[in-house]
């Protein structure tokens, strides 16, 4: 018997979100399977209401742009969900005949998809997780969609930056990355290049304590050096002590939002080195941009949501769509699907060896890793000085 689809984005958006909106939409109208293709409008608190889109009558030429637009076409959201509401939700999929249940988000999301799996685990829905986050930070997958053009990104932004600053080689430029308690959207900005090569000098992560003292000391051996001095921190750096070095300004359940890091350090070089200094803080501009999408995050992402709508029509419920790397030269990676039970609300932060020993800078082994994330190699700039 056929039913409805109804797929609900939650948490922040990234570049290529609605790449996977695109890739199940066009999957499960291949299929004949279903009758209607339902959006939830503006995330989870739609659900009970039936407020939805009907993303099934999307004219072509709109559905064909879903890859290469930002944010969420169907709108997300951070609603906190309560036992209370899963019951809710799985009533409400009931009446509206929904058979396929898919959510889209990070491991958040992934507790709300596992718990709603558990509120219906008596009846045919089948609920499948649709992996997405710029964070990485989602356990046994190699790596989400969302990811690798956040990582695109701030590579090229930081790379960009420090050509900037090698031909004004006066001050110390501090670009903040987002991830509360993972690095690696930090580490990705070692993709610039090698330090003092056109990339930045300092790359610090929240998986390692940050030291003010030896902060201060590298960059005024650096200042000395080069001059001009570029440093990547992330928002959520802590001291030996695990408390963050720039209090944390506001918190709503698992939502913190951190002071601004980017400036704290910039003031700390300021007032302790005498050194010009400013913060750069990318903020959402690096999740959002589509002019520097990955193309192979974005490919990857359609195969999500074309994979996760495979999973549920052939009756898989309680599993996340994960990414398993092959090999990362040629790259290629397959696709899996996880018990969503081990992505629920589990961090997966950066591992040691991708950091090195002095925890300052990123290896090259994560390079490798990270490398074919990004999708096409950058343009090639002209060298620093026309030295040949």
């Amino acid at each position: 018997m056929k039913g409805n689809m109804l797929i609900v984005h939650g948490g922040a958006p990234t570049a290529v979100i609605n790449a996977s909106l695109y890739g199940a939409i066009t999957e499960a109208k291949k299929s004949g399977l279903v009758d209607k293709i339902y959006g939830a409008k503006g995330g989870s608190g739609s659900i009970v209401s039936g407020d939805f889109i009907d993303l099934g009558n999307l004219p072509d030429s709109v559905l064909e742009r879903l890859p290469y637009t930002p944010g969420s076409a169907i709108g997300t959201s951070r609603t906190p969900l309560v036992e209370k509401d899963y019951k809710e939700i799985a009533e409400a999929l009931k009446q509206y005949n929904i058979k396929w249940f898919l959510f889209n988000g990070g491991n958040g999301s992934m507790d709300a998809c596992g718990k709603v799996a558990a509120q219906v685990q008596d009846t045919d829905i089948c609920v499948v997780g649709i992996p997405k986050t710029i964070d990485n930070d989602i356990t046994v997958t190699d790596h989400a969609p969302g990811f690798g053009s956040a990582a695109r990104y701030l590579a090229a932004s930081v790379r960009e930056l420090c050509y900037d600053v090698a031909s004004l080689p006066i001050h110390v430029s501090v670009i903040e990355a987002m991830g509360r308690n993972a690095g690696w959207l930090t580490a990705a900005s070692a993709l610039a290049g090698k330090p003092g090569e056109g990339g930045p000098h300092l790359i610090y992560v929240p998986e390692r304590p940050f030291i003010e003292e030896e902060f201060l000391d590298n960059t005024s051996d650096l200042s000395k050096k080069y001059g001009g001095v570029v440093v990547v921190a992330s928002e959520g750096l802590k001291d030996e002590k695990g408390v963050p070095v720039v209090p944390p300004i506001f918190q709503v359940g698992r939502s913190v939002y951190y002071g601004d890091v980017s400036a704290h350090l910039s003031n700390l070089v300021i007032k302790k080195l005498g050194i010009k200094a400013r913060g750069e803080k990318p903020g959402i501009l690096g999740r959002t941009s589509v002019a520097l999408q990955s193309s192979v995050d974005r490919a990857e992402a359609i195969q999500a949501g074309v994979e996760a709508v495979k999973a549920a029509l052939q009756g898989h419920t309680a599993v996340m769509v994960g990414f398993k790397r092959v090999t990362s030269t040629p790259y290629s990676c397959e696709t899996f699907l996880i018990p969503v039970d081990e992505v629920m609300l589990k961090e997966r932060t950066l591992e040691d060896r991708y950091i090195t020993a002095d925890n300052s800078g990123i290896t090259e082994e994560f390079c490798r890793w990270c490398r074919p994330l990004i999708g096409e190699d950058f343009e090639v700039f002209a060298p620093q000085g026309l030295k040949f």
